[in-house]
């Protein structure tokens, strides 16, 4: 993404101090990304869940291409140590943790350009940070789009660990989430020192329904998906190549799409849509920056995830963990990583047909080939748990 609103009203919300974080912690999660991948790796700590398992779950795999090197996120989210001994002698007691922290909590997810993507059993995200910023003082679209997608996990992760009256059911309120990580991270990029951006943020949370006529009915999956901007949650039934699902591109005005941050009049709580999406066991949700859908056309989109769960399942793609029906055990990460490099196809040859061409020429705007952008994937399957 490269246009950022430069609208002179300022950031409207005004941010509580950030809550106290659940002090246990189990170790991080470290997801193998691949030769293909240009993210700068992340680690993330998840707190320990105080509720029963989901009758469902996500078995994720991710892709990512950067069109240019992650930017190194600022103090105090990094303080890097010191190079040779002909720095400061003062710089010598920093730590050499290069990981990125906030809050003294691991920054979760993955940094891929100005992307980011998180992903875990039950929710998967993927947010597009406004490149634009990084010309300007202060400016780290990077660190914003990544802030946004942790803060919203750790929300989700929060609210469905939190103590519950006798019989009072978890409902999951995706755009409070995401309202809350929005006010988060203004507070965490304004003090001690101010740093700029705005990002989209698309997500989707996995949970479960069941019949209000027979209660004792088996459990369904259901997909709370939340976007704003124009990054893509899209839901597939590979049995059928049929699309179940996918959320609508929100634009201010063609390639500014709608964003959080630093002098957008844009917030969860305002303009944030979510949808409760039912879907069934073996659908496969992915969760896409705006690197892949300005790239491939939705029926290519549709062809390729198809495709690679086939070959998957005839013994192509890697080793499996498993049964490989329907792209189970390892097949999301073939299935990321064949659609990263579908998008990176088009993107990185001046003479292709794409979507962002065919938009640009609609508005009048003189330009050919694929659109070199960040290109952010991350594929999911929906299993039973125990299953």
């Amino acid at each position: 993404m490269s246009r950022l609103l430069l609208q002179t009203q300022a950031v409207r919300a005004i941010t509580p101090q950030a809550r106290r974080y659940l002090a246990t912690r189990t170790p991080e999660c470290r997801p193998n990304l691949g030769p293909a991948s240009a993210a700068t790796e992340a680690e993330s700590e998840t707190p320990v869940r105080q509720r029963e398992p989901l009758p469902f779950r996500f078995e994720t795999g991710l892709s990512l291409y950067a069109k240019r090197a992650p930017r190194p996120f600022p103090p105090p989210f990094l303080s890097p140590p010191s190079g040779s001994f002909s720095d400061p002698l003062s710089t010598h007691h920093r730590s050499r943790d290069r990981r990125a922290f906030v809050n003294g909590e691991l920054i979760r997810g993955y940094t891929n350009g100005d992307d980011a993507v998180y992903f875990s059993d039950d929710f998967i995200g993927a947010t597009d940070g406004v490149g634009a910023w990084s010309t300007r003082p202060g400016g780290h679209a990077g660190l914003w789009s990544r802030l946004i997608l942790h803060f919203w996990a750790l929300e989700t992760e929060l609210d469905a660990a939190r103590p519950r009256p006798p019989g009072q059911k978890y409902q999951p309120t995706p755009i409070e989430y995401l309202q809350k990580a929005y006010e988060q991270t203004i507070e965490a990029t304004s003090k001690p020192n101010q740093w700029q951006g705005t990002t989209t943020a698309a997500g989707a949370q996995l949970h479960f329904q069941k019949s209000s006529e027979d209660p004792n009915s088996p459990a369904s999956p259901l997909l709370y998906v939340t976007n704003l901007g124009d990054s893509q949650v899209l839901v597939l039934r590979p049995r059928d190549s049929e699309l179940v699902y996918k959320t609508t591109e929100q634009w201010h005005w063609f390639d500014c799409p709608w964003q959080l941050g630093t002098n957008s009049p844009d917030t969860p709580a305002g303009n944030a849509v979510m949808d409760e999406v039912a879907i069934q066991e073996n659908d496969v949700v992915l969760a896409m920056s705006d690197g892949v859908i300005d790239n491939l056309w939705e029926h290519e989109i549709i062809t390729n995830v198809v495709n690679s769960i086939r070959k998957w399942e005839q013994g192509e793609g890697g080793k499996s963990t498993g049964d490989r029906s329907g792209g189970a055990s390892g097949g999301m990460q073939f299935v990321a990583e064949e659609l990263m490099k579908a998008a990176k196809v088009i993107a990185t040859d001046p003479f292709a047909e794409s979507p962002f061409m065919e938009r640009a020429v609609e508005e009048g705007l003189a330009m050919e080939g694929g659109k070199l952008d960040d290109i952010s994937v991350v594929a999911a399957i929906c299993l039973r748990n125990g299953g």
